[in-house]
């Protein structure tokens, strides 16, 4: 006689937190992507199908868009800040980092473009606009940390001003166009940029 399994034998393993973790970088990395191609305002639905995940995933992980959109930022600028911390790092190096998350991540353009000058937190808007300006100083702090004394970005807001200028570059169809624009804005402004690639630890 031949024997079935059950639905409890049946059912796959399940990985738990390890599945979790799993599921939440695939998410991330998926929305990095998306963001990249379509903005900030890309469904959520491409997003977790591009993950292989279910929406009910996605929704576990990130209860809203801007939850998604902090997560992939906070992303971003923990690489930048890795990068500076690395040791040898040089400003040129941590720029080709950043350089490269802004060829990227249209997502990380808008953060160093926050506005610092505060403001209320009174609603999720307020609260994940905030947010943003600390990441962007976070990225700020990070690079003026290599900065030598006498250099040309040595000016109080010089550095984040030319991070600026040079995001507003980095346009165009494909990721070698917009890092093309990117190197270009740097060597207008005279700044030696290192390798354009994400940081490998």
């Amino acid at each position: 006689m031949t024997q079935h399994p059950t639905a409890e034998e049946r059912r796959p393993a399940n990985d738990g937190p390890k599945a979790a973790a799993r599921n939440r970088a695939a998410l991330i990395a998926a929305a990095r992507e998306v963001y990249a191609e379509h903005g900030l305002d890309a469904p959520l639905s491409g997003i977790a199908r591009r993950a292989g995940v279910g929406q009910g995933v996605l929704y576990r992980h990130f209860p809203d868009r801007a939850a998604l959109a902090d997560a992939v930022l906070e992303e971003n600028v923990r690489e930048v800040e890795q990068a500076a911390a690395a040791a040898g790092a040089t400003l040129a190096g941590v720029l080709g980092v950043l350089t490269w998350h802004l060829t990227e991540s249209a997502a990380f353009i808008g953060l160093l473009h926050a506005d610092r000058t505060g403001g209320r937190t009174e609603d999720r808007t307020d609260v994940v606009h905030a947010h943003a300006s600390a990441l962007s100083e976070r990225v700020a702090r990070s690079l003026r940390g290599h900065l030598t004394g006498g250099h040309r970005l040595g000016g109080a807001d010089d550095l984040m001003l030319a991070v600026a200028m040079v995001s507003g570059a980095v346009t165009g169809p494909t990721r070698a166009e917009r890092e093309r624009r990117a190197l270009a804005a740097w060597r207008l402004l005279g700044v030696e940029v290192g390798a354009v690639r994400p940081f490998a630890g």
